[in-house]
């Protein structure tokens, strides 16, 4: 995992408790690096749908839209990460990293509330 790790702190107007969500400067920095056409005006959205073999599955994307119910967190240097409330209650406490391997480069998110995996590593259970 990348080694600095920032609290994103709420900046929508919701009232939600919780234990927040946190960024490596390796994603912050990878989402700033993106040519700016593709990320102008947009929000990281993190999604959680049913699906895979243990029951859940992530998805990442850019995302323009911010629905009134959404949550909004801001990193340090203003990359927004957006998500809805079950979303945030499944991964509050997690952090958003950006790995690079032998096989590939990706955003991954460190769920402490994920109970168990699939062996590809493609989704997760929290039950």
């Amino acid at each position: 995992m990348s080694e600095i790790l920032s609290l994103l702190p709420l900046k929508t107007n919701s009232l939600i408790e919780g234990a927040g969500l946190f960024i490596s400067s390796k994603a912050e920095s990878q989402i700033l690096a993106l040519p700016i056409e593709e990320i102008k005006e947009k929000r990281l959205r993190v999604c959680i749908n049913s699906g895979g073999c243990a029951g859940f599955q992530y998805t990442l994307h850019f995302d323009n839209t911010c629905l009134e119910e959404d949550i909004i967190f801001a990193s340090p240097q203003q990359v927004e990460i957006i998500m809805d409330k079950m979303t945030y209650e499944i991964i509050q406490g997690s952090t958003i990293d950006y790995v690079e391997e032998l096989i590939g480069a990706a955003f991954v998110i460190k769920n402490p509330n994920a109970k168990s995996s699939c062996g590809c590593g493609n989704s997760f259970s929290v039950i």
